[in-house]
């Protein structure tokens, strides 16, 4: 899976909302406080809002606010939210593939068991948790596999 900027700025942005629950923050001090480019960070936290994500407030106290508490927020909520589904292929469902061949059926199930590896991590780690600082143990015990650690 390649993690676009698209996704890292709008967990970190999801997070920084999480650490201020049931605050809000401005784009400004999100982008700031994150380190994020502001015009990404504004167009990002639209596509939030547009899924419920987030939630903007008009006014003195205005900014965005998380949509929900954060930990009924998964982070696969987040990329759902600014990039589509967890694991597409050519933009199109797994499942729905159709490929001529003998090889077909297993490359079809090779897309599918990668959606649903992406989806144990990322459907598991809530907004809290990144909040917190720590990931839920069975997320965390991944990091310790042996080659964890190593580019290959």
């Amino acid at each position: 899976m390649r993690v676009t900027a698209r996704v890292d700025y709008a967990v970190r942005a999801a997070t920084g909302l999480a650490l201020v629950h049931p605050g809000t923050l401005t784009a400004d001090a999100i982008a700031d406080q994150r380190g994020l480019p502001l015009a990404f960070t504004k167009q990002i936290l639209a596509r939030m809002r547009r899924a419920g994500i987030v939630a903007a407030q008009r006014g003195g106290d205005g900014g965005y606010r998380l949509g929900r508490p954060p930990e009924d927020l998964s982070v696969a909520d987040v990329v759902r939210a600014v990039e589509g589904p967890l694991a597409d292929v050519r933009g199109e469902p797994p499942e729905d593939l159709d490929y001529p061949g003998e090889a077909g059926e297993v490359l079809r199930a090779l897309w599918i068991a990668t959606r649903v590896s992406l989806r144990s991590v990322l459907e598991h780690v809530t907004l809290a948790d990144l909040a917190k600082g720590a990931l839920p143990p069975r997320v965390d015990a991944l990091t310790e596999q042996p080659g964890a650690w190593h580019r290959r």
